[in-house]
This record gives structure tokens, C-alpha cells and sequence, in this order.
């Protein structure tokens, strides 16, 4: 075997202090010799085992499947892994968050979305031409399906729109046009029929089983332009008090949801959901200039007047005639009251808000601006048992006892309820 002459390398000045040469040549060339064979030697070996083991593996193979034994799975790769996880459905971390996806693809085929359309004046800037129009959509709410024949729930202030035509995109992209059936005469509530049949249909809950704390799901037409759009909060109150403005009206809303679900502009007429995909309200405000503060008004509400359209085809509701306040003690304390429960008989804020409406069953028996109803019909008028809630246990034509305290005094008023209609 040649013995490898390293060549003679010119070195830098610099360096050749670090280089001595070897003075034994024999010895070199047997140190040199004896490396070499070690590298040959070790290259051989390292050959031999691996084909021993590849053929000892392969012997073992072929025998072990002889009895249907498979030990040497094929590689996974990458490109395997990559596609597994993208076919791995989602598992929710909690039991809370499986029930709120279970409710919410429960609940969304029902959920509907409300498109306003209007005949506006054709503008072409910077001309006007008020004899030409255009239909535009100049809004947006939400309702939800509550009857296999297309009745659909949703605000009062969604469709009162002067003028206005309103169309109902279900779910699944279809368009029907909408009639309006009735509006509720004392709260923020409006039935619309829309033409067909076998609807899915949301569950009506039990409002009054609502406890603070508990976890809520509103679904609605966020700003009008994202369609069943998911928020979650929980209920933050109950029996609250609210005047809310919105369509044109400005209405006092009582006994109410308070919830921080986002409820956006769009939100209203959607449904408030449990978690058990059951409706408990109807997404009605929020609170401007604040984050997280929303209201619904309760769903036992609503099941009078879903049952009304249904058997007589609009909404009625017992009248009394008066327009009131409830006190507390801070209004008990503000104006010198004697009393801190009850309903005091007060004018608006506006010139034409009287306190006793003309023609109504208060102004017949006689009650007047300053009295300060105490009871209704045995029932105490406080804050959490208000006048409106006590009323609506009524129909028009039951004939009631008001307990009166005017001046001092307490009288009785036989009252009988008229009707108020939509």
C-alpha cells in the first residue's frame, strides 16, 4: 500500500516557529501506516454490521409475518400528521362551552334577519328630484321564527317605519316578504307573518326562572350587516327600569333583562337564549355610552301575544289610562312623599303627557294627577311588583278595587279595565 507523502507547504513566516518537523522518518511512516489501517479497518466493520442487522431484520420480518404479525409499521410522515389534525373535530374545554355551541346550532336555523327597504327621492348630487324614488334599505333588525306557519317575533321599534316594506332572510338564504301582524300596544313587541310552512321553530323558555349569574346567549343581526351573529353573558339584572328611544319612539321599558351579551344595533328582536337553546328574551336595548349593558324584555311576556295573533289575530291588552312613576324612598325623600311604594300619578315631561288619558277607565272613576295608587286589586305596587306587571295578569273588561291615598286619605275605586289594541 503507497504511503501517502504530504506535499511540502510553503508557510508563512509567521507560523513556521509552530512547525517541527519529525526527525525519525521510519517511525513516521510506520505511525502513519498503522492510522491508516485503523480508518480501513473501522469503515469495513461499521459495513458488515449494518448489512447483518438489515438481514437479520429482514429474516425476522418474513417470519413473523408468516402468522399475519406486523411489528414494522410504515413511517409516519409529516404531510399524515398535518391532515389528522385537520380532521379532528373541535372538543370544547368545558362543559359550559359545549353547551353554548349546542344551543347555538340548536337555536340558528329559527333566527332570522329583518331587512327595512323604503321608497326614498332619487339624489343626484348636486341635484334633487323629489317626484323620482328608489327603493333602498334603510335598516336592519332580528326576530326568530316562533310557529311552523311563519309567525316571527321581534321588536316593536324594528318595524314601525312609516312607508317602510320588510323582508325576512332566514337562515339558509331565503327571502320572504314580511306582513306585519300586530303591534303590541304596551311594550316593545311586534308579530310579522311570513308566507310558507313547516319553519324551524325556537323553544319559549320560562323567564321568571332567570337567576343573576346566569349564563345567557344572544344571536341576532349584528349592525345589520353580520347575520346570526354569537355574543355570551350572563344575566346581570332583573326587573329593571328603562326608557329606550329607537324607529321614531321613545318608550319606558319595565321589569326587564339587564344582560352584558353584546347587543348591538341590529341585535334587536333576536333571541336571549339558555343554555339549553330556550328562549328567556327578546334583545330590545343597550345602554349608550357604555360597554356591556344590554336588556331583553322577558319571554313570558311575549307567550300572551303570540297566543293572541294566533286565536284573534291581534294584540289586546287591559287599559287603565294613567301615567305614573313607582316610588322608592329616594323619590319618597326627593318630594316630601308619605309613602315609599306605590304608583304616583304624574304628567310627562312633554305638554301633551297628562296623567290621566282622556277617556280612559281612571278618568271615568274620577282618579287625578297626584294620587298615589297603593294597591291593585289586593296586590301591593312596589318596585319589583310594578303597576304594568300587575296589570297584565288582567283582561280587558275585569272589574278591579285601587286602593287611593290622595291627600292624606285612602279611598277605594271600582275600576273596570278597557281594552288597548294594536
Amino acid at each position: 500500500m503507497p504511503i501517502y507523502q504530504l506535499p511540502k507547504l510553503k508557510k508563512p513566516k509567521m507560523l513556521l516557529s509552530r512547525i517541527k518537523p519529525w526527525k525519525n522518518q521510519t517511525f513516521r511512516i510506520i505511525v502513519l501506516t498503522v492510522f491508516i489501517s485503523s480508518i480501513f479497518g473501522s469503515m469495513f466493520g461499521f459495513l458488515a454490521g449494518v448489512a447483518s442487522r438489515e438481514f437479520l431484520f429482514s429474516d425476522i420480518k418474513d417470519y413473523l409475518q408468516k402468522f399475519n404479525i406486523d411489528l414494522f409499521q410504515p413511517e409516519t410522515t409529516q404531510s399524515q400528521i398535518t391532515d389528522e389534525k385537520e380532521t379532528l373535530p373541535y372538543i370544547p374545554k368545558t362543559q359550559d362551552e359545549r353547551a353554548v355551541i349546542e344551543a347555538v346550532k340548536e337555536a340558528s336555523p329559527a333566527v332570522v334577519s329583518i331587512i327595512i327597504t323604503k321608497d326614498l327621492p332619487v339624489i343626484e348630487f348636486p341635484f334633487y328630484y323629489p317626484d323620482q324614488t328608489e327603493r333602498r334599505e334603510i335598516g336592519g333588525g332580528s326576530g326568530f321564527i316562533v310557529s311552523e306557519d311563519g309567525l316571527v317575533l321581534t321588536n316593536k321599534h324594528v318595524v314601525s317605519v312609516e312607508g317602510a316594506d320588510y323582508t325576512v332572510l332566514t337562515n339558509d338564504g331565503k327571502k320572504y316578504e314580511a306582513e306585519v301582524l300586530a303591534l303590541d300596544p304596551g311594550q316593545d313587541l311586534a308579530v310579522l307573518k311570513i308566507g310558507g310552512e313547516k319553519f324551524p321553530v325556537l323553544k319559549l323558555g320560562d323567564s321568571n326562572a332567570l337567576e343573576i349569574g346566569q349564563t345567557v346567549i344572544a344571536i341576532g343581526n349584528a349592525l345589520g350587516e353580520f347575520r346570526n351573529t354569537v355574543s355570551t353573558g350572563v344575566i346581570s339584572g332583573l326587573g329593571r327600569t328603562v326608557t329606550a328611544s329607537g324607529g321614531g319612539l321613545v318608550e319606558t321599558l319595565t321589569d326587564i333583562i339587564q344582560t352584558d351579551a353584546a347587543i348591538n344595533q341590529g341585535n334587536s328582536g333576536g333571541p336571549l337564549l339558555n343554555l339549553k337553546g330556550e328562549v328567556v328574551g327578546v334583545n330590545t336595548a343597550m345602554a349608550s355610552g357604555a360597554e356591556n349593558i344590554g336588556f331583553a324584555i322577558p319571554i313570558n311576556r311575549a307567550k300572551k301575544d303570540i297566543e293572541q295573533v294566533k286565536t284573534l289575530g291581534k294584540i289586546v291588552y287591559p287599559f287603565l289610562g294613567v301615567r305614573y312613576v313607582i316610588i322608592n324612598e329616594e323619590i319618597q325623600a326627593e318630594n316630601s312623599l308619605s309613602v315609599d311604594y306605590g304608583a304616583w300619578i304624574i304628567r310627562g315631561d312633554n305638554p301633551g303627557d297628562a296623567a290621566i288619558f282622556p277617556g280612559s277607565p281612571a278618568e271615568k272613576v274620577g282618579l287625578q294627577e297626584g294620587d298615589i295608587i297603593l294597591e291593585f286589586d289586593s296586590e301591593k305596587i312596589t318596585i319589583e311588583n310594578n303597576l304594568a306587571k300587575i296589570i297584565m295578569k288582567h283582561d280587558p273588561g275585569d272589574r278591579v278595587v285601587l286602593e287611593v291615598l290622595r291627600s292624606g286619605q285612602k279611598k277605594l275605586f271600582n275600576v273596570t279595565l278597557s281594552e288597548k289594541s294594536s
